[in-house]
């Protein structure tokens, strides 16, 4: 059996919940394989016993309108923690420019329920957004930026990152509209790529979502 289903590793604590008691719900949502053994996945707690499916249906049934786009030569480890931010705050999509392979021990399994979707080249993704009528919306700390603190995010958007280091690549940064830089005070030249995601999403989130259902 997959450890995402109801597998616990010796020593390992129990997360989420065993299985079910009888007489089982009748609801075509459950997984009858969860509903037998525990679901010890890591999804929310509406969301036990649930199919990959039904999950998915439910989000995309509420999902929000901004996507976020990450260029990936070099095989950036920080996909996967960008990919598990998305799910997170149900983003539309996250685009993948640049390289297919990615490491996806970061997105702790999220990348199950998000959209995730490729794109060969930054014109790749340019012309997706076009057609899509989504605007490209550069974060990083280059001259003219605006700042993410005090700027006005557009509800349709999509967020671009680039590669830990160099940033966004000279093709994306003349793909993007406009640019939004994220305030720093210490004394390093830039922030973890995963966590200027982080904090750009929020931003959106602030700016355009409520409160979440409890």
């Amino acid at each position: 059996m997959e450890p995402s289903l109801g597998y616990v590793a010796p020593g390992e604590q129990p997360v989420g919940v065993g299985p079910h008691p009888r007489p089982w719900p009748d609801d075509d949502r459950l997984d009858p394989e969860l509903l037998a053994h525990g679901d010890r996945r890591n999804v929310a707690d509406r969301y036990r016993y649930w199919t990959v499916e039904a999950i998915v249906a439910d989000l995309d049934s509420r999902r929000h309108p901004f996507h976020v786009a990450i260029e990936n030569w070099q095989h950036d480890f920080n996909i996967g923690s960008i990919v598990r931010t998305a799910n997170a705050f149900l983003a539309a999509e996250v685009h993948i420019v640049g390289r297919r392979r990615w490491n996806r021990r970061g997105a702790m399994v999220t990348d199950r329920y998000q959209h995730v979707r490729h794109h060969e080249s930054v014109d790749d993704l340019a012309v997706w957004a076009a057609a899509a009528g989504v605007p490209l919306l550069g974060v990083d700390n280059l001259p003219g930026s605006q700042p993410l603190e005090t700027g006005s995010l557009p509800e349709r958007c999509c967020l671009v990152f680039g590669q830990e280091g160099p940033g966004l690549s000279d093709a994306a940064r003349a793909a993007c509209e406009s640019a939004y830089s994220i305030a720093q005070y210490g004394s390093t030249r830039s922030i973890n790529a995963s966590a200027a995601a982080a904090i750009a999403m929020h931003a959106w989130i602030r700016q355009h979502a409520k409160p979440p259902d409890s």
